[in-house]
This record gives C-alpha cells, structure tokens and sequence, in this order.
C-alpha cells in the first residue's frame, strides 16, 4: 500500500496538461528587473550602482541579514537603474534593473553539461557555496536553504527528505526536472546529505509521477543512503508536515519546525541548484517555470532566467486567451492571483497559470451549514469555520488560541465548503493580525 498522510487533504482535478513537455530554454529578453526580495527575509542590498557593466553570475546584491539571499545577474549587460517594480505579491518593491547585451558569463561558471558526483569539500565548505550562491526553497517558500543546513545547537538532523510530490494541480516543473536532470538532482541531495552530515535521505514522489520514479530508482542504485519513496496521491502532501508524516510517520508538533523531530527538507528543485551551485559554481539565476491552463495553445515547461518579464512566457506559448479570467503566479490552491503579467519572474515562481472566465468565478457565498467538511479535510486538525467567524469578528485573541498560525494556506477548507464561504481568505486576514500581535509582544 502507497504511503500518505492521514489527517485530511483533498483530491482535486489534477490538469497535469504539461507534463509531457520537455524543458524549453526561454529567451533572453532585451530588458530585465531583477527584484531584490526574492526570499523570506530581509531584502538584499545592493552592490552595483546605474551605469554598471556585470556578466551572468556576478553579484547584484549582498544578504543583509540572518535570513537573507544573495542576488546574482541572470544576464549580462548595462545596470539601466535600481528603483521599484511590481513583483509577484502585487507591491511595488526595488529591483535592479538590467539592458540585457549579449550572454557573457563569469568564467569560474562550468557550463559543460558534465556530470561531476565527486565532491572533497567539507560540510561547512559546502553550506557555505549554498549561502554564497543565493539558494532559496524552491517549492514556494523561498526560506534561504543555508540556514536550513545550518542546525541549531541542541537540534540533530538524522534525515533528510527531498520533496519531489509537486501535489499542486496543473504545475509540472519538479516533473520535468526529475526526468531530464535526475543525475544532478541525486548528486545534489549527496550534497545535502554531506551538508548535514546524515547517511540516509528519501526522495518523496506522488504516483501520479511514475516515470520518475522509475528513473530515480533506477538512478539511486549506484548511490548510497538514497531511496525513493512512492506515495499516494493526495493534496497538500507537498507541505513538509505531511511529507514528514507520509514518508517517516513522523508528527512535527504545533509550533514546532522538521528539525525539531530531526528531519530537514528540501525540494527537488533546490537539490538541483545546491549541485549547480557546489559543483558548477553556478549561482541560483534561473529556473524551471511552468506556463499553463485549459485554454494556452500550448502549455509548457521553461527554463528561465531570473528577471525575465512574465508576459514573455506566456506569449512563447501562445499569448493570453481570449477567455482568460484570472491569471495566478503558482498553482490553483495556493497560488496568487496577479493584477497583470508585467512582473518579473523572481525564485518563487513556479508556475503561470491562466484560467478561463469559468473557472476564475467566484460562486456566491452561502451561510455555513454546519457540515464539518473544512475541518475533516484540514491537514493540520484546525476548525477552519471558527477561525473565519474570529477573523470577521476580529476576536484575535480567540484566533491565536485557536491555533490560526498553524494554517498552512493549503486552501483545502475553501476547496470543498458547500456554502462557497472564503474561509482561507479570512483565515489568512487573521493570520497577518496574530503573526503582528505576536511579534509586538516579544518586542
């Protein structure tokens, strides 16, 4: 029997429409906004000034805190000026702007496509080419993946778990990336596994994904400590709490982090860039990105540059719809609706996806019945219906007893509410209020 979690999730169409895709290279583009908050944390500051000349890889801007990235040039060119541009979230941030000239690159960089799985350095060595090279989680989260191999003391990783489930619907970048780069992939979760000093790691794929798993497995046989997990398919096993539960049947405890029950994780995607990064000396400055929906010509897999304008993927596939409704950066359940495409693809973004009128409605809000179907399909035991009536009646305190930060924004609640009711949009209202309460209070 398949491995899964067991405390709710929910089973939504899976419009896998490009999995069959193999990764394209996408153009240069003649103009290119490299945004300077691409991660959780504090926003990098920059190091180069208007009037610059940089080349593919150099440094743009320096971390400039504990939970920071660096920032490297996609391209090479002029620096044209550094001021603000809408990115992903829909605010007005900084970044740096770049006339794209040619594609000459560092040349520290090996861009063979040689395939280099000895590795001599040292765990702090390697930890420290992952800080250096600006490697964010590439599963959405976007949390500097060096502090993630950098254990607290009095905490012990005993495992690593790479996250290769990619249970949002429609997006199919991890697929691709499995399939065509799976060599680097395994190398680079060596690297991790080194990082952290642990001698076994699973690679957790749902079995809707069976191709890769089968060349994964066949991958792994001439490595050691790695085995590839199969697991059902079931929504939101991509969340590192249930990825842990699935594979390791372990229970992070509320307000607890994986590596309190021993376990660190990465997505695939990042166990990609720590090979480029350590073995290639490649900084993190492009990555696979999935432009799809029901009415693009034809939905694809790109590999991307960082800083390329949004609305460049989408006319490579076709151009807008004519009957496009709503455009998300990310997948259906947890991704965010974007006020146009005219933004840059930043290292969160997984995917582009258009929907069409029809599926962008809103239904019509009804009152709550009472059924209990948000609380038995959420992932992490909350009453989702409850939070939403503490957010509308702005009972913060109730909030925060209730449990709102737990929330994962999986969205699984407002999935299957009969009733239509915007649960996670409150929930997330609530969260943002709480998380501010919290952080005031510790001041």
């Amino acid at each position: 029997m398949l491995k899964t979690f067991k405390r709710g999730g929910v089973h939504p169409a899976e419009n896998k429409l490009s999995a069959s895709s193999p990764i394209i290279t996408a153009e240069l583009p003649k103009v290119a906004a490299v945004p300077l908050g691409q991660h959780i944390g504090a926003p990098a500051s920059p190091v180069v000034n208007k009037g610059d000349v940089v080349k593919v890889g150099q440094l743009l801007a320096q971390s400039s805190g504990f939970v920071s990235a660096n920032i490297h040039s996609p391209f090479s060119g002029t620096i044209a000026k550094i001021e603000d541009t809408i990115d992903i979230t829909g605010f007005s941030r900084p970044a740096i702007f770049i006339n794209v000239e040619g594609d000459d690159w560092l040349e520290t960089i090996d861009r063979t496509d040689i395939l280099l799985a000895e590795c001599n350095l040292s765990a702090t060595e390697i930890t420290s080419k992952v800080k250096e090279a600006g490697i964010v989680g590439l599963g959405g989260a976007t949390f500097p993946s060096h502090i993630k191999l950098s254990v607290p003391p009095g905490k012990m990783a005993n495992v690593l778990l790479i996250n290769g489930v990619e249970c949002e619907p429609y997006l199919t970048s991890d697929h691709r990336l499995m399939l065509e780069k799976g060599d680097e992939v395994i190398v680079g979760t060596q690297l991790l596994m080194k990082a952290l000093s642990v001698s076994k790691a699973f690679i957790g794929i749902e079995n809707n994904k069976p191709d890769a798993i089968q060349h994964l497995k066949a991958l792994t046989k001439n490595y050691i400590g790695i085995e590839i997990v199969p697991l059902k398919v079931k929504y939101p096993q991509g969340g590192e709490k249930q990825l842990i539960k699935a594979v390791l049947n372990r229970e992070v405890p509320s307000g607890a982090l994986p590596i309190d029950v021993g376990v660190v994780v990465h997505n695939v995607g990042t166990a990609f860039a720590v090979y480029e990064a350590v073995q290639k000396n490649k900084p993190l400055i492009e990555r696979i990105v999935t432009v799809t929906g029901k009415s693009v010509k034809t939905p694809s897999n790109f590999k991307v540059r960082i800083g390329t304008p949004a609305t460049q993927l989408v006319e490579a596939c076709g151009g807008v719809p004519e009957d496009t409704g709503k455009i998300v950066s990310g997948g259906p359940m947890m991704g965010k609706a974007l006020k146009s495409l005219d933004i840059p693809v930043s290292k969160g973004v997984s995917g582009i996806l258009l929907f069409n009128g029809k599926e962008a409605k809103r239904p019509i809000m009804e009152p709550c019945i009472r059924c209990g179907k948000c609380i038995s399909v959420c992932p992490m035991g909350l009453e989702p219906y409850l939070l939403m009536t503490f957010s509308e009646k702005q009972m913060w305190e109730s909030s925060e007893m209730s449990h709102t930060m737990d929330c994962m924004e999986c969205g699984s609640c407002m999935y299957t509410c009969p009733a239509n009711r915007p649960l996670l949009d409150y929930i997330r209202l609530s969260k943002s209020t709480v998380g501010q309460i919290i952080r005031t209070r510790k001041q």
